[in-house]
């Protein structure tokens, strides 16, 4: 449900046009912090409409008038009624009910009720399209700003959170502005019409009718103040019952495998006995709200009537009159208790566009290059020139880092977690600014290339693998869109990838769902695998690509790779240490710098940093070996 919808509730206007009502009374709106700030940005994307909400504000004030003047009208008819009625009841000769009349009555209020329900018409086409032309500049803006985003924007928030201000955000906008402005003018105008159609009938009845609005803003006062804190604990207890839902229906293995659904179902329970206390003190506390006010006009109603019949008998005002009146003063409360509930669904509007607007106001990336340069034929060398690095402001990680990668080279980065492995690589591919020194491919420094230029000279196989919701040949050749069928398999055989393709029921048109649940992590990886081989780059980045696929598997991945490895430059991190020996140059990280380098013999003879890494992993081996045996 998106954001602002819970609780909305339809009701029928006096123009036939169905409206929506806001959340119940007492529920806490959500507010925003620059409340008249935000409102006035987002009134900017309804300028280039002004004509078309102009013609909408006409439409719903004429629909609004045309509904209003017909009580009045069918009082005259039911004054004609009640006059030749009693006149025929006091047999005056050739006298009696005025049927011609009453049918004029009759069609001219069916005139109006069509006008009023004709621009009622006009008012809901061109608001829908002035608010979905309004949302759809803002999810142009909103992808576009999406776009132009750095990577750490997305690593600071989760994607749910970025995901609901595209989506459920703009969706609210787009709700109120197709729904509730047009309530809003419609109430206003309502509300308006029938004041002033009171007093022309009665202003003594009138003052009795509005006499009744301060007893419905304390009733309403007191209950919603009473009725906020349970909705708010409602919402809280609801947030921590999702929360504990998800956590048990993700970890369904793990609870069985300890034996602990008692536990999790005791907490459910205790979780959910909350939700109903504060839930049903909320809605029974709210609930209240609606007798009361119909207790209060009802008290009102009395009262017209009473006076509109000591009116009617000293013939102050006719009979049609009273019951135009009575009408009137049924309809008087509906707009004024929508109005307040439109003004809580504009707050939590404005709050919800706030969040987009923040969202558009991000920091963007570097701005791209003027006069770009470009690679036509890249060799694929690479250099790091004293590259300092930090996520944070003032706090360093890699620091005068210097490294000259030759075209060709294998180049394998080894160091224990948070050393800044993966990081090397997010600054190779633009993904973070360097802070200072610059990084150079074939002699050109990155950041004058377009991202896109630069990362077209990669290609990447990490541990976390991604695929899309498509078919496994779609998957492969996501690198390249002119690979041919031919090609696909090619890169399948030499990821070793055809075979469980085949095994599949439709093979390489198989569809992988969304979460690419239907196949193994392995057969994942392998996918992707493939997918570098049929990229073909210059440079090659591999982050524990072997990670997830068996060990004779693993050594098939690697004889491949050494064919496609010949003449690019790859970049290789590794954990496990065996996968790496054949590198023509190991780095060895810690705390963001470069401690050691060398072949795999060099720092094995140095017994450093690297060598006890090493020793480490496979002397535990050997001695798992050693008590198997």
């Amino acid at each position: 449900m998106n954001r602002g919808e819970t609780g909305n509730r339809f009701f029928r206007g006096p123009g036939g046009g169905r409206h929506m009502s806001g959340p119940p009374m007492g529920r806490p709106v959500e507010k925003a912090k620059d409340f008249k700030g935000t409102l006035k940005r987002l009134i900017g994307y309804l300028k280039p409409y002004r004509v078309k909400l102009f013609a909408v504000l006409l439409a719903a004030v004429l629909s609004t008038v045309f509904s209003i003047v017909s009580p009045k009208i069918m009082g005259k008819a039911t004054t004609k009624l009640f006059e030749g009625a009693m006149v025929k009841y006091m047999d005056v000769p050739g006298a009696g009910i005025d049927f011609n009349y009453i049918l004029q009555i009759i069609l001219i209020l069916a005139g109006l009720y069509l006008i009023s329900a004709f621009f009622s018409y006009i008012q809901g086409y061109v608001m829908a399209g002035v608010a979905q032309k309004t949302v759809f500049d803002m999810r142009n803006h909103v992808n576009d700003k999406l776009s132009r985003l750095p990577l750490k924007f997305f690593d600071a928030r989760t994607h749910g959170e970025v995901l609901s201000r595209v989506t459920n955000d703009i969706d609210n906008i787009a709700n109120t502005l197709q729904q509730s402005l047009i309530q809003l003018i419609t109430s206003v105008t309502t509300l308006a019409g029938i004041v002033i159609m009171m007093l022309t009938i009665s202003p003594v009845m009138t003052l009795i009718a509005v006499g009744t609005l301060p007893v419905y803003g304390i009733v309403t006062r007191a209950i919603a103040i009473r009725s906020q804190k349970y909705f708010a604990e409602q919402q809280k207890t609801l947030g921590q019952l999702n929360g504990h839902v998800e956590e048990v229906y993700t970890g369904h293995k793990i609870i069985k495998a300890f034996g602990c659904e008692s536990k999790s179902i005791k907490q459910f329970n205790e979780i959910n006995d909350k939700l109903y206390d504060a839930g049903f003190k909320a809605q029974f506390i709210s609930g209240i709200i609606m007798p009361l006010m119909n207790f209060i006009n009802n008290i009102a109603y009395i009262l017209v009537c009473v006076v509109g019949g000591i009116f009617v008998t000293q013939k102050i005002i006719e009979i049609g009159n009273i019951q135009a009146f009575i009408q009137y003063s049924r309809q008087f409360t509906r707009p004024i208790i929508h109005t307040a509930n439109i003004a809580n669904i504009i707050q939590s509007t404005v709050a919800s566009a706030e969040r987009v607007f923040e969202l558009l106001d991000e920091e963007e990336e570097v701005p791209e290059p003027v006069n770009p340069k470009n690679i036509p034929s890249p060799r694929g060398n690479v250099r790091f020139e004293k590259v300092e690095f930090g996520y944070k402001e003032n706090v360093a990680l890699i620091k005068d880092m210097n490294m000259d990668v030759r075209q060709g080279q294998t180049i394998a980065i080894v160091g224990p977690t948070g050393a800044g492995k993966t990081t090397l690589v997010n600054l190779l591919m633009r993904f973070y600014e360097i802070g200072e020194g610059k990084i150079t491919v074939d002699g050109i420094d990155i950041r004058d290339l377009k991202r896109g230029d630069l990362r077209s000279i990669f290609g990447m196989v990490l541990q976390d693998t991604w695929l899309f919701n498509g078919t496994i040949r779609e998957n492969i050749a996501y690198g390249r869109a002119d690979a041919t069928f031919r090609d696909v398999v090619r890169a399948a055989k030499a990821a070793h990838a055809d075979h469980f393709i085949r095994t599949l029921p439709d093979g390489y048109d198989t569809i992988i769902n969304e979460e690419a649940s239907n196949i193994s992590q392995g057969q994942k990886q392998l996918l992707t695998i493939a997918r570098a081989f049929l990229a073909d780059p210059a440079i090659l980045i591999l982050d524990e690509a072997t990670s997830s696929v068996d060990t004779r598997t693993e050594i098939y991945i690697q004889k491949a790779m050494t064919g496609l490895m010949k003449g690019r430059t790859c970049f290789v991190i590794a954990h496990r240490l065996s996968t790496i020996r054949n590198a023509d140059l190991i780095l060895v990280m810690d705390n963001g710098r470069v401690i050691e380098q060398g072949t795999h013999k060099e720092l094995l003879a140095q017994g450093g940093f690297y060598a006890d890494l090493y020793n480490s992993q496979f002397s535990g081996k050997r001695n798992r070996a050693v008590s198997a045996g």
